[in-house]
């Protein structure tokens, strides 16, 4: 079994000061390495048979290591075996100290393992990844120990070469886990240390097979509710960075930030504000999500959810030219920014991961479906119509169905995943002898041989059940008629049931 906590440290001044030049020489060391690589790839494949342009020496085998991600140096082992271009690296790390002195500062491990790091760089882009780019400050931040080389002991930790250091220990570390390996990462708000543990006495968590599952519940996500629940439930969503108070304070850093000279002292404490308050927002909705996931993961056995390409749903709209001028016209990607705002604020696959996340760790499984017509068909009879949704309403055009909109959707999604895996649903009862019963959804159809509809009068109700109740006819605080909360929504479906018997007799139809 495989965890990973994270814990803010504490460091001194000079523990601060010390990591930070640490991680400037060690992006300049990877930087050095990449620019190394694509050097000798340029001269082995591209500008000739050379190992190096100033000495104009041929590449043989016996000089140069001729691989695809090649590096200069010595390409032959003791042993008579090939080295690859990280092992070349490697070894050249002796001379690296001999020529900068400064660089024996860093433990030996962690300039070791910042080559392995470009090492998997280069593997992500041989298994279809970017090719690995050069590292600035802002997307270089951390540098990480070998397993075995740190310790623990209390609230402190002991790191090589640095010395001990306090943390805030918000977990224990469990007994029998072995630290595999150790990141310290500078983010915003201070630095933090991320611990990989591992026990391989206690097996994976493995999913719940589809045929033990015996619930499911279909989520769909959304603006107005961040989830909508097959079960009739939601979740609201609080927009974090969406909301005006947060827009505002944004906004007014970011017109600090434009009002200072650029590379002053002053323009990196105001850019510092901005930055924190982004991180004070991500760090609410990451725990945010954590607390709707443990509550939709305790549910049911099996969670279904769409297969979104949020990416494509973010993308800009396709330019539009006008010919002849080949002026650009209007595409609508000024009225579609604020729901792409919208949608990255709701952070939908990051609220996916942690579902399936928390899944995983209960014994339970996570289900994707094809989100095709989810929000179209009607769950009543089965009708696929563009028109059906008015925004949140949905009402379909063939049976007259009437329900909101992403409620329905969620449904769709539960009956598409029993569907495709085969699910046998079934709901504990004690009505029956047995105490299984067969999960059926019950969906409600609007009445459509209702007769003539009645013409009411401006304060007359359709029937007795939506008079207001006694004793509520006034609110005792404003003097005001006080109406029930359902009274809208029943006069609301009434109108409706009323409008789809005459819809046959209309001239419209």
């Amino acid at each position: 079994m495989i965890l990973s906590y994270v814990y803010k440290l504490r460091p001194s001044g000079n523990q601060s000061a010390k990591m930070q030049s640490w991680l400037d020489m060690l992006r300049a060391s990877y930087n050095w390495c990449l620019a190394d690589r694509i050097e000798t790839y340029h001269y082995s494949f591209i500008q000739g048979p050379y190992c190096s342009l100033r000495t104009k020496a041929e590449a043989y085998p016996l000089t140069c290591c001729i691989v695809k991600n090649g590096a200069t140096g010595n390409p032959w082992k003791n042993n008579g075996k090939k080295r690859n271009a990280g092992t070349i690296q490697d070894a050249a790390l002796v001379d690296l100290k001999a020529a900068r002195p400064w660089y024996k500062s860093i433990d030996s491990d962690v300039l070791q393992r910042n080559i392995a790091r470009l090492n998997t760089a280069y593997k992500n882009f041989f298994d279809g990844g970017g090719f690995p780019v050069f590292k600035n400050r802002s997307n270089f931040r951390s540098f990480e120990y070998k397993p075995g080389r740190v310790k623990f002991k209390g609230s402190k930790v002991y790191l090589p070469k640095i010395g001990w250091m306090r943390f805030f220990n918000s977990r224990p570390i469990p007994d029998r886990f072995a630290v595999r390996s150790v990141t310290i990462r500078r983010r915003t708000d201070g630095w933090f240390i991320s611990v990989r543990l591992e026990d391989k006495s206690i097996p994976e968590l493995m999913p719940r097979p589809t045929s033990e599952v015996k619930t499911a519940v279909g989520l769909d996500m959304g603006l107005t509710r961040l989830v909508h629940c097959s079960d009739g439930s939601d979740v609201p969503n609080p927009r974090f960075a969406t909301n005006q108070k947060t827009k505002r304070t944004l906004r007014i850093r970011q017109r600090r930030v434009s009002r200072t000279k650029k590379g002053s002292r002053k323009r990196k404490k105001r850019a510092a504000e901005v930055a924190k308050l982004h991180s004070k927002v991500s760090n609410r909705r990451n725990a945010y999500q954590w607390q709707v996931a443990n509550k939709l993961v305790k549910k049911a056995d099996a969670i279904v959810v769409e297969n979104l390409n949020i990416q494509g749903m973010v993308r800009r709209c396709k330019p539009k030219l006008e010919e002849g001028t080949g002026r650009f016209l209007p595409n609508g990607q000024s009225a579609k920014r604020g729901l792409n705002r919208s949608i990255l604020d709701a952070s939908w696959g990051e609220l996916i991961n942690k579902i399936q996340y928390t899944a995983a760790k209960s014994g339970k499984v996570l289900l994707k479906v094809n989100p095709r017509d989810t929000s179209r068909e009607c769950s009543a009879c089965g009708h696929i119509d563009k028109a059906n949704r008015d925004r949140e309403r949905f009402i379909c055009t063939r049976c007259g169905h009437f329900d909101h909109a992403d409620k329905q959707a969620a449904r769709n999604i539960k009956r598409k995943a029993v569907a495709e895996y085969g699910l046998t649903l079934r709901l504990r009862s004690a009505s029956t002898p047995s105490g299984v019963e067969v999960l059926k959804l019950v969906i409600k159809k609007v009445p459509t041989d209702c007769g003539k509809p009645k013409q009411l009068s401006l304060f007359e109700t359709p029937s007795t059940e939506l008079t207001v109740p006694k004793g509520r006819e006034h609110d005792t605080r404003k003097g005001k008629r006080r109406v029930p909360g359902n009274l809208g929504r029943q006069l609301e479906l009434f109108s409706q049931d009323m409008w789809n018997a005459s819809s046959a007799e209309s001239p419209f139809f």
